[in-house]
Protein backbone atom coordinates (compact mmCIF):
# COMPACT_ATOMS: atom_id res chain seq x y z
CA UNK A 1 0.00 0.00 0.00
CA UNK A 2 2.89 2.35 0.75
CA UNK A 3 4.38 1.62 -2.67
CA UNK A 4 1.05 2.00 -4.46
CA UNK A 5 0.29 5.38 -2.90
CA UNK A 6 3.90 6.50 -3.35
CA UNK A 7 3.48 5.84 -7.09
CA UNK A 8 0.25 7.86 -7.16
CA UNK A 9 2.00 10.68 -5.30
CA UNK A 10 4.83 10.67 -7.84
CA UNK A 11 2.31 11.10 -10.63
CA UNK A 12 0.48 13.93 -8.87
CA UNK A 13 3.71 15.68 -7.92
CA UNK A 14 5.57 15.43 -11.21
CA UNK A 15 3.41 14.86 -14.26
CA UNK A 16 0.60 17.37 -13.79
CA UNK A 17 0.94 21.15 -13.59
CA UNK A 18 -0.77 23.43 -11.09
CA UNK A 19 -4.56 23.82 -11.58
CA UNK A 20 -4.30 27.60 -11.06
CA UNK A 21 -2.33 30.17 -13.10
CA UNK A 22 -0.23 30.94 -9.99
CA UNK A 23 1.38 28.01 -8.20
CA UNK A 24 2.02 29.42 -4.71
CA UNK A 25 2.37 26.77 -2.01
CA UNK A 26 1.71 23.70 -4.16
CA UNK A 27 3.36 23.59 -7.58
CA UNK A 28 1.50 20.43 -8.60
CA UNK A 29 -1.60 18.39 -7.83
CA UNK A 30 -0.02 16.75 -4.78
CA UNK A 31 -2.55 18.52 -2.54
CA UNK A 32 -5.32 16.38 -4.06
CA UNK A 33 -3.83 13.02 -3.07
CA UNK A 34 -1.99 14.07 0.12
CA UNK A 35 -4.98 13.90 2.52
CA UNK A 36 -6.41 10.76 0.91
CA UNK A 37 -3.05 9.05 1.41
CA UNK A 38 -3.24 9.91 5.10
CA UNK A 39 -6.83 8.83 5.53
CA UNK A 40 -6.38 5.42 3.95
CA UNK A 41 -2.91 4.61 5.32
CA UNK A 42 -1.75 4.70 8.93
CA UNK A 43 0.11 7.84 10.14
CA UNK A 44 3.63 6.46 9.65
CA UNK A 45 2.76 4.62 6.43
CA UNK A 46 1.19 7.73 4.93
CA UNK A 47 4.18 9.86 5.94
CA UNK A 48 6.66 7.56 4.20
CA UNK A 49 4.42 7.03 1.19
CA UNK A 50 4.00 10.78 0.61
CA UNK A 51 7.69 11.39 1.35
CA UNK A 52 8.80 8.87 -1.28
CA UNK A 53 6.30 10.32 -3.74
CA UNK A 54 7.30 13.97 -3.44
CA UNK A 55 11.04 13.26 -3.33
CA UNK A 56 10.88 11.31 -6.60
CA UNK A 57 8.34 13.73 -8.04
CA UNK A 58 10.58 16.71 -7.34
CA UNK A 59 13.46 15.01 -9.14
CA UNK A 60 11.23 14.36 -12.15
CA UNK A 61 9.79 17.87 -12.16
CA UNK A 62 12.77 19.77 -10.75
CA UNK A 63 12.16 23.37 -9.67
CA UNK A 64 15.04 24.17 -7.35
CA UNK A 65 16.94 22.47 -4.55
CA UNK A 66 15.09 24.46 -1.87
CA UNK A 67 11.80 22.85 -2.83
CA UNK A 68 13.00 19.53 -1.42
CA UNK A 69 12.89 21.15 2.03
CA UNK A 70 9.52 22.85 1.63
CA UNK A 71 7.85 19.78 0.17
CA UNK A 72 8.40 17.92 3.46
CA UNK A 73 5.14 19.61 4.39
CA UNK A 74 3.30 17.09 2.17
CA UNK A 75 4.19 13.95 4.18
CA UNK A 76 3.55 15.89 7.39
CA UNK A 77 0.14 16.92 6.09
CA UNK A 78 -0.67 13.34 5.12
CA UNK A 79 0.31 12.14 8.60
CA UNK A 80 -1.83 14.81 10.30
CA UNK A 81 -4.82 13.86 8.13
CA UNK A 82 -4.27 10.23 9.16
CA UNK A 83 -4.14 11.14 12.85
CA UNK A 84 -7.26 13.30 12.67
CA UNK A 85 -9.25 10.65 10.79
CA UNK A 86 -8.38 8.15 13.52
CA UNK A 87 -9.36 10.56 16.29
CA UNK A 88 -5.82 11.14 17.60
CA UNK A 89 -5.76 14.83 18.44
CA UNK A 90 -2.81 15.41 20.75
CA UNK A 91 0.02 15.39 18.18
CA UNK A 92 -1.92 17.66 15.82
CA UNK A 93 -2.71 20.11 18.63
CA UNK A 94 0.93 20.23 19.75
CA UNK A 95 2.07 20.66 16.15
CA UNK A 96 -0.28 23.56 15.38
CA UNK A 97 0.40 25.30 18.70
CA UNK A 98 4.18 25.02 18.40
CA UNK A 99 4.45 26.20 14.80
CA UNK A 100 1.93 29.03 15.17
CA UNK A 101 3.76 30.12 18.33
CA UNK A 102 7.08 30.14 16.45
CA UNK A 103 5.52 32.18 13.64
CA UNK A 104 4.13 34.89 15.91
CA UNK A 105 7.37 34.99 17.90
CA UNK A 106 9.23 36.00 14.72
CA UNK A 107 9.29 39.84 14.44
CA UNK A 108 8.82 39.96 10.65
CA UNK A 109 5.46 38.18 11.01
CA UNK A 110 4.09 41.28 12.76
CA UNK A 111 4.48 43.22 9.49
CA UNK A 112 2.47 40.72 7.43
CA UNK A 113 -1.32 40.90 6.93
CA UNK A 114 -2.89 38.99 9.81
CA UNK A 115 -5.77 37.79 7.64
CA UNK A 116 -3.33 36.30 5.12
CA UNK A 117 -3.32 33.02 7.07
CA UNK A 118 -7.04 32.92 7.76
CA UNK A 119 -7.38 29.35 6.48
CA UNK A 120 -4.65 28.13 8.86
CA UNK A 121 -6.38 29.84 11.79
CA UNK A 122 -9.70 28.29 10.74
CA UNK A 123 -8.13 24.83 10.64
CA UNK A 124 -6.68 25.33 14.13
CA UNK A 125 -10.06 26.50 15.46
CA UNK A 126 -11.78 23.48 13.87
CA UNK A 127 -9.16 21.23 15.45
CA UNK A 128 -9.67 22.76 18.89
CA UNK A 129 -13.46 22.70 18.78
CA UNK A 130 -13.68 19.19 17.37
CA UNK A 131 -11.22 17.72 19.88
CA UNK A 132 -13.17 19.26 22.78
CA UNK A 133 -16.53 18.07 21.41
CA UNK A 134 -15.30 14.54 20.76
CA UNK A 135 -13.81 14.36 24.24
CA UNK A 136 -17.23 15.23 25.67
CA UNK A 137 -19.27 13.12 23.22
CA UNK A 138 -17.06 10.17 22.29
CA UNK A 139 -19.55 8.67 19.83
CA UNK A 140 -19.55 11.85 17.74
CA UNK A 141 -16.39 10.85 15.82
CA UNK A 142 -17.64 7.62 14.26
CA UNK A 143 -16.05 6.69 10.94
CA UNK A 144 -18.45 3.75 10.59
CA UNK A 145 -21.43 6.10 10.35
CA UNK A 146 -22.05 6.99 6.70
CA UNK A 147 -23.90 10.16 7.71
CA UNK A 148 -20.90 11.43 9.71
CA UNK A 149 -18.11 10.04 7.56
CA UNK A 150 -18.35 12.78 4.94
CA UNK A 151 -17.79 15.46 7.61
CA UNK A 152 -14.93 13.46 9.13
CA UNK A 153 -13.31 13.19 5.70
CA UNK A 154 -13.71 16.92 5.11
CA UNK A 155 -12.21 17.90 8.47
CA UNK A 156 -9.35 15.41 8.16
CA UNK A 157 -8.50 16.77 4.72
CA UNK A 158 -8.70 20.44 5.65
CA UNK A 159 -6.72 20.19 8.90
CA UNK A 160 -4.06 18.02 7.25
CA UNK A 161 -3.59 20.32 4.26
CA UNK A 162 -3.32 23.41 6.45
CA UNK A 163 -0.74 21.56 8.58
CA UNK A 164 1.25 21.23 5.35
CA UNK A 165 0.86 24.97 4.70
CA UNK A 166 1.89 25.78 8.27
CA UNK A 167 5.09 23.75 7.93
CA UNK A 168 6.06 25.64 4.78
CA UNK A 169 5.34 28.94 6.54
CA UNK A 170 7.48 27.80 9.47
CA UNK A 171 10.40 27.08 7.13
CA UNK A 172 9.93 30.39 5.29
CA UNK A 173 9.47 32.80 8.23
CA UNK A 174 10.73 31.51 11.62
CA UNK A 175 13.60 29.65 9.91
CA UNK A 176 14.42 32.85 7.96
CA UNK A 177 14.70 31.11 4.59
CA UNK A 178 12.89 34.03 2.94
CA UNK A 179 16.23 35.83 3.36
CA UNK A 180 18.68 32.92 3.29
CA UNK A 181 17.26 31.25 0.16
CA UNK A 182 15.29 33.90 -1.73
CA UNK A 183 16.60 37.26 -0.49
CA UNK A 184 13.04 38.59 -0.09
CA UNK A 185 12.15 41.78 1.75
CA UNK A 186 9.00 42.60 3.74
CA UNK A 187 7.21 44.10 0.72
CA UNK A 188 7.70 40.89 -1.25
CA UNK A 189 6.47 38.81 1.68
CA UNK A 190 3.35 40.97 1.98
CA UNK A 191 2.54 40.27 -1.66
CA UNK A 192 3.03 36.54 -1.12
CA UNK A 193 0.75 36.65 1.92
CA UNK A 194 -2.05 38.36 0.00
CA UNK A 195 -1.79 35.89 -2.88
CA UNK A 196 -1.56 32.93 -0.50
CA UNK A 197 -4.77 33.93 1.26
CA UNK A 198 -6.60 33.12 -1.99
CA UNK A 199 -4.42 30.34 -3.41
CA UNK A 200 -4.16 28.00 -0.43
CA UNK A 201 -7.81 28.31 0.56
CA UNK A 202 -8.96 27.65 -3.03
CA UNK A 203 -6.85 24.52 -3.38
CA UNK A 204 -7.73 23.30 0.11
CA UNK A 205 -11.43 23.69 -0.67
CA UNK A 206 -11.00 21.80 -3.96
CA UNK A 207 -9.15 18.95 -2.26
CA UNK A 208 -11.71 18.78 0.56
CA UNK A 209 -14.57 18.45 -1.91
CA UNK A 210 -12.79 15.76 -3.93
CA UNK A 211 -11.72 13.74 -0.87
CA UNK A 212 -15.19 13.88 0.69
CA UNK A 213 -16.70 12.74 -2.63
CA UNK A 214 -14.37 9.88 -3.59
CA UNK A 215 -13.43 8.92 -0.02
CA UNK A 216 -16.80 7.33 0.76
CA UNK A 217 -16.74 4.64 -1.98
CA UNK A 218 -13.00 4.02 -1.48
CA UNK A 219 -13.41 3.41 2.27
CA UNK A 220 -16.43 1.21 1.65
CA UNK A 221 -14.43 -0.88 -0.83
CA UNK A 222 -11.46 -1.19 1.55
CA UNK A 223 -13.71 -2.41 4.35
CA UNK A 224 -15.40 -4.94 2.08
CA UNK A 225 -11.93 -6.29 1.23
CA UNK A 226 -11.39 -6.91 4.96
CA UNK A 227 -8.40 -4.58 5.34
CA UNK A 228 -8.07 -3.09 8.83
CA UNK A 229 -5.74 -0.19 7.97
CA UNK A 230 -8.51 2.36 8.48
CA UNK A 231 -8.98 1.31 12.10
CA UNK A 232 -5.28 1.24 13.07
Amino acid sequence: MIAIFAAFNVICDSLVSSPLPYSGVWHSWIFILEPLTGIILTPLASFFSALIGVMIGHFVNFLDVYEFLFTLGAPIGAMISSLIFRGKWSIALIYYTALLGAFFATPVSWQLPFWGMWDVYLAFICLLITSVMVKKWKTLWNTWSSSRLIYILALSTFIGLEADVLFRIFILIPCQTYQLFYNLDVNALQGIWILGAVETSTKAALSTIITATVGLPIITAIRKMGLNILED
